[in-house]
Protein backbone atom coordinates (compact mmCIF):
# COMPACT_ATOMS: atom_id res chain seq x y z
CA UNK A 1 0.00 0.00 0.00
CA UNK A 2 0.76 3.49 -0.88
CA UNK A 3 2.17 6.01 2.13
CA UNK A 4 0.56 8.92 1.31
CA UNK A 5 2.22 12.28 2.78
CA UNK A 6 0.73 15.26 2.93
CA UNK A 7 2.25 18.36 3.19
CA UNK A 8 -0.12 21.67 3.79
CA UNK A 9 1.43 25.01 2.57
CA UNK A 10 3.83 25.71 0.07
CA UNK A 11 6.12 28.21 1.55
CA UNK A 12 9.40 28.69 2.39
CA UNK A 13 8.73 25.27 4.52
CA UNK A 14 6.37 23.47 2.65
CA UNK A 15 7.60 23.53 -1.08
CA UNK A 16 11.12 22.49 -0.10
CA UNK A 17 10.05 19.59 2.20
CA UNK A 18 7.64 18.40 -0.09
CA UNK A 19 10.20 18.60 -2.90
CA UNK A 20 13.49 16.82 -0.91
CA UNK A 21 10.80 14.00 0.33
CA UNK A 22 9.93 13.12 -3.12
CA UNK A 23 13.67 13.06 -4.05
CA UNK A 24 14.36 10.87 -0.97
CA UNK A 25 11.75 7.87 -1.28
CA UNK A 26 10.67 5.76 -4.27
CA UNK A 27 7.77 7.13 -5.69
CA UNK A 28 5.68 3.70 -6.15
CA UNK A 29 6.20 3.30 -2.28
CA UNK A 30 5.71 7.08 -1.19
CA UNK A 31 2.93 9.56 -2.40
CA UNK A 32 3.69 13.45 -1.58
CA UNK A 33 1.06 15.39 -2.20
CA UNK A 34 1.62 19.10 -1.51
CA UNK A 35 -1.46 21.22 -0.80
CA UNK A 36 -1.44 25.46 -1.19
CA UNK A 37 -4.16 28.21 -0.76
CA UNK A 38 -2.10 30.02 -3.78
CA UNK A 39 -0.83 28.76 -7.27
CA UNK A 40 2.01 31.42 -7.28
CA UNK A 41 4.90 31.68 -4.93
CA UNK A 42 5.64 35.36 -3.65
CA UNK A 43 8.34 36.51 -1.75
CA UNK A 44 6.57 37.83 1.54
CA UNK A 45 9.85 39.70 2.30
CA UNK A 46 9.28 42.09 -0.89
CA UNK A 47 6.19 42.95 -0.43
CA UNK A 48 6.64 46.16 0.80
CA UNK A 49 8.31 46.66 -2.91
CA UNK A 50 4.98 45.66 -4.02
CA UNK A 51 3.34 47.92 -2.29
CA UNK A 52 5.24 50.87 -3.26
CA UNK A 53 4.68 50.32 -7.29
CA UNK A 54 8.08 48.23 -8.13
CA UNK A 55 8.02 44.59 -9.80
CA UNK A 56 8.72 41.80 -7.92
CA UNK A 57 8.68 37.65 -9.22
CA UNK A 58 5.79 35.66 -8.60
CA UNK A 59 6.73 31.64 -9.60
CA UNK A 60 3.81 29.33 -10.27
CA UNK A 61 4.32 26.63 -7.73
CA UNK A 62 3.65 24.04 -10.21
CA UNK A 63 6.76 25.23 -12.07
CA UNK A 64 9.16 24.73 -9.37
CA UNK A 65 7.23 20.97 -9.02
CA UNK A 66 8.09 20.50 -12.25
CA UNK A 67 9.92 16.89 -13.19
CA UNK A 68 9.18 15.85 -9.84
CA UNK A 69 6.77 12.98 -8.37
CA UNK A 70 4.64 15.68 -6.45
CA UNK A 71 1.65 16.21 -6.97
CA UNK A 72 -0.37 19.72 -6.68
CA UNK A 73 -3.43 20.32 -4.93
CA UNK A 74 -4.68 24.54 -5.25
CA UNK A 75 -7.07 24.86 -3.00
CA UNK A 76 -7.69 26.46 0.92
CA UNK A 77 -7.04 23.72 3.88
CA UNK A 78 -10.44 24.16 6.18
CA UNK A 79 -9.96 20.77 8.33
CA UNK A 80 -7.84 18.16 9.58
CA UNK A 81 -9.02 15.09 11.13
CA UNK A 82 -6.28 13.61 13.54
CA UNK A 83 -7.61 10.76 14.15
CA UNK A 84 -9.23 9.70 10.80
CA UNK A 85 -6.10 11.18 9.25
CA UNK A 86 -7.70 13.04 6.97
CA UNK A 87 -7.70 16.72 5.74
CA UNK A 88 -10.38 18.84 4.12
CA UNK A 89 -9.48 21.05 1.11
CA UNK A 90 -11.54 23.34 -0.83
CA UNK A 91 -10.21 23.45 -4.37
CA UNK A 92 -12.40 24.84 -7.03
CA UNK A 93 -15.05 25.45 -4.82
CA UNK A 94 -15.74 22.00 -4.01
CA UNK A 95 -14.91 20.17 -0.69
CA UNK A 96 -12.35 17.56 -0.71
CA UNK A 97 -11.51 14.94 1.97
CA UNK A 98 -7.61 14.00 1.38
CA UNK A 99 -6.43 10.92 3.83
CA UNK A 100 -2.68 10.60 4.98
CA UNK A 101 -0.63 8.68 6.91
CA UNK A 102 2.22 11.17 7.31
CA UNK A 103 1.26 15.33 7.44
CA UNK A 104 3.24 17.87 6.92
CA UNK A 105 1.83 20.85 8.80
CA UNK A 106 3.08 24.60 7.23
CA UNK A 107 0.74 26.81 7.06
CA UNK A 108 2.82 29.61 8.38
CA UNK A 109 1.95 32.80 9.81
CA UNK A 110 0.04 36.36 8.75
CA UNK A 111 -0.10 39.76 10.13
CA UNK A 112 -1.98 39.78 13.58
CA UNK A 113 -4.74 42.41 12.99
CA UNK A 114 -6.84 41.10 15.79
CA UNK A 115 -4.68 42.17 18.87
CA UNK A 116 -5.19 45.85 18.89
CA UNK A 117 -8.98 47.22 18.13
CA UNK A 118 -9.62 48.71 15.26
CA UNK A 119 -6.37 47.17 12.88
CA UNK A 120 -9.04 45.32 11.00
CA UNK A 121 -11.68 47.98 10.00
CA UNK A 122 -9.35 51.18 9.66
CA UNK A 123 -5.45 50.14 8.53
CA UNK A 124 -3.93 48.38 5.59
CA UNK A 125 -1.13 45.55 6.26
CA UNK A 126 0.70 43.45 3.44
CA UNK A 127 -0.90 39.96 3.94
CA UNK A 128 -0.40 39.21 0.40
CA UNK A 129 -0.42 40.86 -3.34
CA UNK A 130 -3.54 41.99 -3.39
CA UNK A 131 -3.26 44.39 -0.46
CA UNK A 132 -0.20 45.24 -1.58
CA UNK A 133 -1.45 46.26 -5.08
CA UNK A 134 -4.33 48.20 -3.01
CA UNK A 135 -1.94 49.99 -0.57
CA UNK A 136 0.22 51.09 -3.60
CA UNK A 137 -3.32 52.54 -5.03
CA UNK A 138 -3.88 54.28 -1.83
CA UNK A 139 0.20 55.86 -1.39
CA UNK A 140 -0.09 57.05 -5.12
CA UNK A 141 -2.61 59.32 -4.16
CA UNK A 142 -1.68 60.22 -0.80
CA UNK A 143 1.93 61.43 -2.17
CA UNK A 144 0.04 64.19 -4.60
CA UNK A 145 -1.75 64.98 -1.43
CA UNK A 146 1.37 65.14 0.66
CA UNK A 147 -0.58 63.29 2.81
CA UNK A 148 0.51 61.37 6.71
CA UNK A 149 1.13 57.94 6.77
CA UNK A 150 1.36 56.16 9.85
CA UNK A 151 3.20 52.63 10.39
CA UNK A 152 2.93 50.99 13.60
CA UNK A 153 5.48 48.09 14.38
CA UNK A 154 8.92 48.60 15.29
CA UNK A 155 10.09 45.25 14.24
CA UNK A 156 11.75 44.08 10.90
CA UNK A 157 8.60 44.51 8.75
CA UNK A 158 7.35 48.01 10.09
CA UNK A 159 10.61 49.43 9.61
CA UNK A 160 11.14 47.65 6.07
CA UNK A 161 7.99 49.48 5.42
CA UNK A 162 8.67 53.01 6.57
CA UNK A 163 11.66 53.26 5.07
CA UNK A 164 10.60 51.99 1.41
CA UNK A 165 7.64 53.86 1.55
CA UNK A 166 9.35 57.33 2.45
CA UNK A 167 12.15 56.86 -0.18
CA UNK A 168 9.82 56.03 -3.08
CA UNK A 169 7.13 59.11 -1.67
CA UNK A 170 9.14 61.59 -0.84
CA UNK A 171 6.55 63.49 -0.54
CA UNK A 172 4.33 61.54 2.34
CA UNK A 173 5.04 62.38 5.76
CA UNK A 174 6.04 59.18 7.29
CA UNK A 175 5.85 58.52 10.67
CA UNK A 176 6.81 54.87 12.20
CA UNK A 177 5.13 54.28 15.90
CA UNK A 178 6.40 51.58 18.13
CA UNK A 179 6.58 51.09 21.77
CA UNK A 180 9.92 50.54 22.01
CA UNK A 181 12.82 51.96 19.57
CA UNK A 182 12.91 50.51 16.47
CA UNK A 183 15.82 48.07 16.11
CA UNK A 184 16.52 47.82 19.69
CA UNK A 185 18.33 44.49 19.40
CA UNK A 186 20.63 45.64 17.15
CA UNK A 187 24.44 46.41 18.06
CA UNK A 188 24.84 50.07 18.46
CA UNK A 189 26.56 50.73 14.70
CA UNK A 190 23.45 49.29 13.80
CA UNK A 191 20.65 51.25 15.15
CA UNK A 192 23.31 54.43 14.62
CA UNK A 193 23.05 54.07 10.88
CA UNK A 194 19.35 53.02 10.90
CA UNK A 195 18.29 56.02 12.72
CA UNK A 196 20.61 57.84 10.04
CA UNK A 197 19.14 56.24 7.25
CA UNK A 198 15.37 57.09 8.99
CA UNK A 199 16.36 61.24 9.36
CA UNK A 200 17.89 61.29 5.58
CA UNK A 201 14.66 59.52 4.46
CA UNK A 202 12.21 61.78 6.47
CA UNK A 203 11.35 58.96 8.69
CA UNK A 204 9.89 60.27 12.24
CA UNK A 205 10.26 57.59 14.82
CA UNK A 206 7.36 58.07 17.83
CA UNK A 207 7.87 55.44 20.49
CA UNK A 208 7.42 55.48 24.32
CA UNK A 209 3.56 54.73 23.66
CA UNK A 210 1.84 51.80 22.53
CA UNK A 211 -1.33 51.73 20.27
CA UNK A 212 -4.30 51.15 22.30
CA UNK A 213 -6.94 51.71 19.62
CA UNK A 214 -6.84 52.26 15.54
CA UNK A 215 -9.39 55.10 14.58
CA UNK A 216 -10.54 55.94 11.35
CA UNK A 217 -8.39 58.84 10.64
CA UNK A 218 -6.20 58.90 13.95
CA UNK A 219 -3.85 56.28 16.41
CA UNK A 220 -4.91 56.30 20.20
CA UNK A 221 -2.16 55.64 22.38
CA UNK A 222 -2.09 54.60 25.63
CA UNK A 223 -0.33 58.01 27.04
CA UNK A 224 -3.44 59.86 25.82
CA UNK A 225 -1.83 61.57 22.92
CA UNK A 226 -3.58 61.16 19.34
CA UNK A 227 -2.24 60.78 16.36
CA UNK A 228 -3.69 61.92 13.01
CA UNK A 229 -3.33 59.68 9.73
CA UNK A 230 -4.38 59.37 6.13
CA UNK A 231 -3.18 55.75 5.79
CA UNK A 232 -2.16 53.60 8.76
CA UNK A 233 -0.62 49.98 7.33
CA UNK A 234 -0.04 47.74 10.06
CA UNK A 235 2.90 45.97 11.30
CA UNK A 236 2.02 44.78 14.39
CA UNK A 237 3.57 40.99 15.05
CA UNK A 238 2.63 37.64 13.50
CA UNK A 239 -0.15 35.01 14.87
CA UNK A 240 -0.51 31.72 13.30
CA UNK A 241 -4.08 30.86 12.41
CA UNK A 242 -5.92 28.60 15.37
CA UNK A 243 -6.35 25.71 13.07
CA UNK A 244 -3.87 23.58 14.39
CA UNK A 245 -5.52 24.00 18.02
CA UNK A 246 -8.89 23.73 16.54
CA UNK A 247 -7.91 20.45 15.17
CA UNK A 248 -6.28 19.05 18.36
CA UNK A 249 -2.72 19.37 18.06
CA UNK A 250 -0.88 20.78 21.37
CA UNK A 251 0.04 23.87 20.95
CA UNK A 252 1.33 26.87 22.96
CA UNK A 253 -0.61 30.53 24.09
CA UNK A 254 0.28 31.41 20.92
CA UNK A 255 -1.52 28.64 18.99
CA UNK A 256 1.54 27.64 17.82
CA UNK A 257 2.12 23.57 17.38
CA UNK A 258 4.36 21.68 20.42
CA UNK A 259 6.96 19.77 18.39
CA UNK A 260 9.77 17.43 19.64
CA UNK A 261 13.71 17.56 18.72
CA UNK A 262 12.59 15.62 15.34
CA UNK A 263 10.04 18.63 14.61
CA UNK A 264 6.52 16.05 15.47
CA UNK A 265 3.75 16.62 17.03
CA UNK A 266 4.26 15.84 20.90
CA UNK A 267 0.36 14.98 21.17
CA UNK A 268 0.13 13.15 17.13
CA UNK A 269 3.18 11.13 15.89
CA UNK A 270 2.52 11.23 12.65
CA UNK A 271 2.53 14.95 12.24
CA UNK A 272 5.21 17.13 11.70
CA UNK A 273 4.94 20.94 12.47
CA UNK A 274 7.39 23.10 10.41
CA UNK A 275 7.63 26.93 9.49
CA UNK A 276 6.12 29.74 12.01
CA UNK A 277 3.47 27.08 12.56
CA UNK A 278 5.89 25.17 14.62
CA UNK A 279 7.52 26.17 18.70
CA UNK A 280 10.81 24.43 18.28
CA UNK A 281 12.23 24.51 21.59
CA UNK A 282 16.04 24.96 21.99
CA UNK A 283 19.13 26.57 22.74
CA UNK A 284 17.13 29.78 21.26
CA UNK A 285 14.76 29.36 24.06
CA UNK A 286 11.29 28.38 24.05
CA UNK A 287 10.57 28.81 20.20
CA UNK A 288 12.10 30.11 16.78
CA UNK A 289 11.34 33.22 15.50
CA UNK A 290 9.25 33.81 13.08
CA UNK A 291 10.03 34.90 9.47
CA UNK A 292 11.40 32.84 6.22
CA UNK A 293 14.62 31.67 8.38
CA UNK A 294 12.15 29.55 10.38
CA UNK A 295 10.61 27.65 6.96
CA UNK A 296 14.34 27.66 5.25
CA UNK A 297 16.21 25.91 8.38
CA UNK A 298 12.72 23.01 9.42
CA UNK A 299 11.61 22.52 5.66
CA UNK A 300 14.21 20.86 4.44
CA UNK A 301 14.93 19.02 8.17
CA UNK A 302 11.60 17.65 8.13
CA UNK A 303 12.07 16.07 4.61
CA UNK A 304 15.64 14.17 5.96
CA UNK A 305 13.55 13.23 9.21
CA UNK A 306 10.63 11.37 7.39
CA UNK A 307 12.88 10.49 5.01
CA UNK A 308 15.00 8.44 7.31
CA UNK A 309 11.82 7.17 9.89
CA UNK A 310 9.83 5.94 6.59
CA UNK A 311 13.12 3.65 5.66
CA UNK A 312 14.17 2.84 8.86
CA UNK A 313 16.86 4.83 9.83
CA UNK A 314 17.84 7.09 12.86
CA UNK A 315 16.55 10.67 12.26
CA UNK A 316 19.04 13.76 12.99
CA UNK A 317 17.47 15.60 15.05
CA UNK A 318 16.38 19.43 14.55
CA UNK A 319 19.98 21.96 14.67
CA UNK A 320 19.43 25.83 14.50
CA UNK A 321 22.01 28.34 13.64
CA UNK A 322 21.32 31.78 12.61
CA UNK A 323 24.40 34.18 11.42
CA UNK A 324 22.45 37.13 10.41
CA UNK A 325 19.28 39.77 10.40
CA UNK A 326 19.01 41.25 6.71
CA UNK A 327 16.96 44.46 6.90
CA UNK A 328 16.40 46.71 3.25
CA UNK A 329 15.41 50.51 3.79
CA UNK A 330 14.79 51.07 1.19
CA UNK A 331 16.56 50.33 -2.85
CA UNK A 332 19.95 52.75 -2.12
CA UNK A 333 20.41 51.64 2.14
CA UNK A 334 20.56 48.45 3.74
CA UNK A 335 21.99 47.24 6.78
CA UNK A 336 22.71 43.45 7.51
CA UNK A 337 23.55 42.83 11.26
CA UNK A 338 25.99 40.01 11.90
CA UNK A 339 25.25 37.42 14.71
CA UNK A 340 26.94 34.96 17.28
CA UNK A 341 25.93 31.85 17.94
CA UNK A 342 23.40 33.13 20.85
CA UNK A 343 22.39 35.43 18.08
CA UNK A 344 23.15 38.15 20.04
CA UNK A 345 24.61 41.36 17.58
CA UNK A 346 28.06 41.27 16.40
CA UNK A 347 29.70 44.87 16.46
CA UNK A 348 30.48 43.92 12.78
CA UNK A 349 28.19 44.65 10.31
CA UNK A 350 27.44 45.87 6.31
CA UNK A 351 25.37 48.89 5.14
CA UNK A 352 24.41 50.70 2.20
CA UNK A 353 23.92 49.02 -1.30
CA UNK A 354 26.44 45.88 -0.77
CA UNK A 355 24.01 45.55 2.01
CA UNK A 356 20.86 45.28 -0.11
CA UNK A 357 22.70 43.32 -2.41
CA UNK A 358 23.89 40.20 0.53
CA UNK A 359 19.87 40.50 1.07
CA UNK A 360 18.91 39.86 -2.62
CA UNK A 361 21.68 37.01 -2.41
CA UNK A 362 20.28 35.86 0.61
CA UNK A 363 16.61 35.38 -0.80
CA UNK A 364 17.50 34.23 -3.98
CA UNK A 365 19.93 31.43 -2.36
CA UNK A 366 16.11 30.99 -0.20
CA UNK A 367 14.83 30.35 -3.59
CA UNK A 368 17.61 27.86 -4.82
CA UNK A 369 16.30 25.31 -2.34
CA UNK A 370 12.86 25.62 -4.97
CA UNK A 371 14.82 24.40 -7.53
CA UNK A 372 17.59 22.19 -5.77
CA UNK A 373 16.31 21.02 -2.73
CA UNK A 374 19.19 18.39 -1.97
CA UNK A 375 21.67 16.47 -4.06
CA UNK A 376 20.26 14.21 -6.31
CA UNK A 377 20.05 10.37 -4.69
CA UNK A 378 21.30 7.44 -6.84
CA UNK A 379 19.34 4.84 -5.01
CA UNK A 380 16.14 5.91 -3.06
CA UNK A 381 15.68 3.66 -0.03
CA UNK A 382 12.83 1.35 0.29
CA UNK A 383 10.33 1.62 3.05
CA UNK A 384 10.53 -0.44 5.99
CA UNK A 385 7.66 -2.66 7.35
CA UNK A 386 7.53 -0.43 10.26
CA UNK A 387 6.81 2.66 8.47
CA UNK A 388 3.31 1.94 8.45
CA UNK A 389 -0.16 4.18 8.95
CA UNK A 390 0.58 4.85 12.77
CA UNK A 391 4.19 4.33 12.92
CA UNK A 392 3.56 1.46 15.15
CA UNK A 393 6.36 -0.01 17.49
CA UNK A 394 8.39 3.46 16.93
CA UNK A 395 9.78 5.13 20.04
CA UNK A 396 9.01 8.91 20.22
CA UNK A 397 12.57 11.18 20.06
Amino acid sequence: MTHKVLVLGAGYAGLVAAKRLARQVRGDEVAVTLVTAFADFVERPRLHQLATGQAIERVPVAKYLRNTSVELVVGSVVGIDLEERTVTTVPDGESRLMPYDTLVYALGSNIDVAGVPGVAAHAWSLVGTDAAAQVNGRLQVLARQKGQVAVCGGGLTGIEIAAEVAECFPDLRVTLVSGARPGAWLSPKAQAYLARTFEALGVTVRTGARVQEVRPDELALDDGDRLPFDLCLWAGGFRVPPLARVSGLAVTGQDRALVDGTLESVSHPGVYVIGDAAAVAGAWGSELAMGCRTGGFSGPMAADIIAARLTGREPRRFRYRYIHECVSLGRRHGLIQFLNADESPKPVVLTGRKAIAYKNATLNGAKTLFRHPGPALVRRRHLTAQAGRTHAGRAQA
